[in-house]
């Protein structure tokens, strides 16, 4: 790809959203791309593994408020006349309107990309603003160190996977370190060496006139280091695109739409640098049985009459089991009763409470024996003055 090209790419329009779009619009855009471009969904299809690849590195440039706020910078520089990019030549020489002409190959060369360090995000931090004079050595160490772009995935539990806890393997495709140089860039037998240029710092000071400014090394690219002998299987960058699993604990107590984040299981970053972060956002499919208010497990029995006016016990189940529950005679129709300790388990330790909604069921039939016995009791409840309409107000 030309530098041009490179420069000028439009990761709004890759995503489709405008430049104006809030983050939670690109967030939303990329999730349906990425879903619906995966390699995991379609094997073998080399234009959705490339369309893929494109929305995920627009992702980790406009997704990323600091990084897509330095984007935009070089966008709007570029279109106001602040830069000329020569296809070739080398070196930052007086531009036009006071600008300077950089050869772009050389500030994000050497394998750099939008989504890693050394490229994108270490040339605008430091000539935008974000360093200045003597301390863009240092900032430079910094940019440099800035790790791969978080990921996102998602999973689908049980209702009692989630509510317990639950181990599960995740497969993954995605910006991987190289396994052949162990994600150092560089050949098998070899290691990058120190830049002589800027001595590891990645970054050079001039003088212009009154004015001094640190700009980034062009030797190595503002990577600190050198690879004279790159490996061939990730061109140098240390990073490769690859299929892996990954153990996921998902702690008890998760609710439908929880993210759970694993530290450094993201996007591996350029030449060994940090790995970014993996969210898997949870989702949960309802339980035939329970349902759940806060820590809360619920469940509704089915019980007769009889049950309720004389009392008993019932066997409900649990999460882990069943217990028995004493209903105490005369319990209304719809009343809950709790159980202690037995609903969601808590991070604390602490689980919360099984709450035993008691719903009459009625028979659809009975028998004459069973038509007979309920007619005397209805004689024997009315004669008893029991009226279960007492006090309604349909009876005013």
């Amino acid at each position: 790809m030309a530098p041009r090209e490179w420069a000028e790419k439009d990761y709004y329009s890759d995503l489709g959203v405008s430049s104006s779009a809030s983050q939670d619009e690109i967030k939303k855009a990329y999730r349906v791309l990425a879903r619906d471009n995966h390699p995991d969904t379609h094997p073998g299809d080399k234009d959705k593994e490339d369309r893929f690849k494109k929305v995920s590195e627009a992702y980790s440039v406009v997704g990323d408020p600091d990084k897509r706020a330095e984007y935009d910078e070089l966008r709007a520089a570029i279109r106001n006349g602040g830069f000329r990019m020569p296809g070739a030549g080398g070196g930052a020489q007086a531009g036009p309107a006071g600008g300077f002409d950089f050869n772009i190959s050389d500030l994000f060369g050497d394998g750099a990309t939008a989504s890693g360090a050394g490229g994108l995000g270490d040339f605008l931090g430091n000539f935008m603003g974000r360093a200045g004079g003597g301390a863009a050595a240092g900032s430079g160490r910094s940019q440099r160190s800035r790790r791969g772009a978080d990921v996102e995935t998602e999973i689908t539990l049980d209702f009692r996977e989630a509510a317990q806890g639950v181990t599960i393997p995740l497969q993954l495709t995605n910006p991987s370190p190289c396994i052949t140089c162990n994600g150092s860039g560089a050949k098998p037998g070899t290691s990058p060496v120190t830049c002589a240029s800027c001595q590891g710092s990645g970054f050079v000071n001039e003088q212009r006139g009154a004015f001094g400014m640190s700009r980034p090394c062009l030797d190595c690219g503002g990577q600190g280091t050198r690879i004279d002998n790159p490996c061939t299987d990730c061109n140098g960058t240390g990073v490769t695109t690859r299929r892996r699993t990954i153990t996921v604990r998902v702690p008890a107590g998760v609710v439908d739409g929880q993210k759970v984040r694993l530290a450094g299981q993201g996007e591996a970053g350029l030449r060994g640098r940090p790995a970014g972060d993996l969210f898997v956002t949870v989702h949960v499919r309802p339980d035939e049985i329970f349902t759940r208010s806060g820590d809360d497990l619920e469940v509704t029995v089915p019980v007769s009459f009889g049950e309720l006016a004389l009392g008993g016990t019932l066997t409900v189940p649990t999460l882990d089991g069943k217990v028995r529950v004493r209903v105490p005679a005369g319990t209304s129709d719809g009343r809950t009763l709790r159980v202690r300790g037995r609903g969601i388990p808590k991070r604390s330790g602490t689980p919360g409470d099984l709450l035993v909604t008691v719903s009459v069921t009625v028979p659809s039939s009975l028998d004459d024996a069973a038509a007979s016995a309920l007619r005397s009791y209805v004689a024997a409840e009315r004669a008893s003055g029991f009226d279960p309409r007492e006090g309604w107000a349909g009876n005013k």
